[in-house]
């Protein structure tokens, strides 16, 4: 870090307008492994739920104390593992493989390189820049460097140097660099061939990186609105993907391009439904969406007009979180409709709106209220298992939902599970259907 001659910041720049599609002739795009982090680890079920919402909790009292500049969504230290979704490719000649945290809440692509000034432990070896035939630093006349607000050289070969902070006190610094990444269903660790893409891309190869980072993953994804995000980078008009559950370790794939109305439309298992992608000049790396209300049961809980453009769908946050008096709202509907006295939560997960299960709970599922969110133009109702946490061991149901201050709902990935998920750039459409995730990789 003290041989970094100086540090650039990185802005959101919005993406320009996309002239032509980024694999010409290939219709399905090109198409990478999407993995959960906890994946074969063998953690029981309410070992994954403690982690996933201890790690949000602990990320939203660091975003108490400062405001926001950009948004990542990373695993969680002091012994604490996230859930998240990881990107696997490669990067290089010969390709390395690298995990990156897929995250639409932020834009700079990026992975740990060696030498690492310091760094946080990764199973993956560092990326070496010298061992790539086709790595290059970004020089600091590079029209990509001067486009941006700040820019300073780093170095002796005077390469483009920068330092990225997130929401979450993490940060990244290093250099801007140019290498070939590699697309493909096979993890990222393979041999190019017919079923891989190679495109060369602008990254950050990472030296200082600190932060609320986990040793199953090297770096992030961005796949915000913003000119240095993997989507823009590609030049693409659509991307989409589908998570499998947290408690299966199967995979899925996330795509890049092609037509969004065809993608996948195999491992459907209900209605595609479509919403606007809306903007806020303020946050320009997010997607935004226009939430109406939500219902618990039949009972439907409007948003005031004033919220109502403040959603966001984010593919790193790991719970929905509702602003603090929507919440008390939809959990008063909860405690009231589904007839079992309010319980504390199972032991370490920190959920606070659980019931304690009957004994019959282990032969018969208790019925709970639908959840349904109505964004403008659909009904998104959210599949039992994705808002419905049940440990029989502990005798506990829990809403995974939670609340947080100020006025932004969030839609996290514990919601997302199972659903395919299409973001149309093009026209700023959403759309989603229920599918079988697992399905994706198998017929890749």
């Amino acid at each position: 870090m003290k041989k970094l001659a100086a540090l650039l910041v990185l802005l959101a720049l919005p993406c320009p307008t996309h002239a032509a599609p980024a694999v010409p002739g290939a219709g399905a795009g090109i198409v990478a492994l999407l993995t959960h982090a906890d994946a074969g680890r063998g953690l029981a079920r309410p070992e994954l739920v403690r982690r996933m919402v201890h790690r949000a909790r602990a990320r939203r009292r660091l975003l108490s104390e400062r405001p926001v500049r950009a948004r990542v969504r990373a695993g969680l230290g002091g012994g604490i593992v996230t859930n998240e979704y990881l990107l696997r490719l490669s990067v290089g000649t010969p390709p390395r493989p690298v995990a990156l945290t897929l995250d639409t809440g932020s834009d700079l692509v990026w992975t740990q390189c060696a030498p690492c000034r310091d760094c946080f432990d990764q199973g993956l070896p560092l990326l070496d820049p010298a061992a790539s035939s086709t790595y290059a630093a970004l020089p600091c006349g590079a029209p990509r460097c001067r486009a941006l607000p700040f820019t300073s050289c780093g170095g002796r070969n005077r390469s483009c140097a920068y330092v990225y902070h997130y929401g979450d006190k993490s940060v990244t610094a290093g250099h801007l660099a140019t290498d070939l990444f590699t697309f493909g269903n096979d993890g990222g660790g393979g041999n190019a061939g017919s079923s891989l893409s190679a495109r060369r891309l602008t990254f950050g190869c990472g030296h200082f990186n600190k932060g609320v980072f986990q040793s199953n993953e090297t770096g992030i994804a961005g796949f915000g609105r913003g000119r240095w995000s993997l989507p823009c980078q590609l030049n693409v008009t659509s991307f989409s993907y589908c998570f499998t559950s947290m408690f299966e370790s199967t995979s899925s794939l996330v795509t890049l391009g092609g037509a969004p109305s065809a993608l996948h439309g195999h491992a459907h298992s209900g209605e595609v439904r479509s919403t606007p992608l809306l903007r806020d000049p303020s946050q320009p790396s997010l997607y935004f969406l226009s939430l109406k209300a939500i219902s618990v049961g039949s009972t439907r809980i409007p948003l005031p007009a004033s919220r109502r453009r403040s959603a966001i769908i984010d593919s790193g946050a790991s719970i929905t979180t509702l602003p603090e008096d929507l919440y008390e709202a939809v959990r008063a509907e909860f405690a009231a409709q589904v007839g079992l006295p309010l319980s504390g939560a199972a032991e370490g997960s920190a959920l606070d709106l659980c019931f304690a299960l009957p004994v019959t709970a282990f032969w018969r599922r208790h019925a709970v209220p639908a959840l349904t969110l109505h964004l403008e133009g659909a009904d998104w109702e959210l599949p039992r298992g994705n808002y419905v946490f049940e440990d029989l061991g502990a005798r506990v149901m829990c809403v995974v939902l939670d609340a947080a201050p100020g006025e932004q709902t969030v839609i996290g990935n514990f919601q997302q599970q199972n659903t395919h998920v299409v973001y149309d750039l093009e026209n700023d459409r959403l759309s989603f259907a229920p599918a079988r995730c697992d399905r994706l990789a198998a017929s890749s």
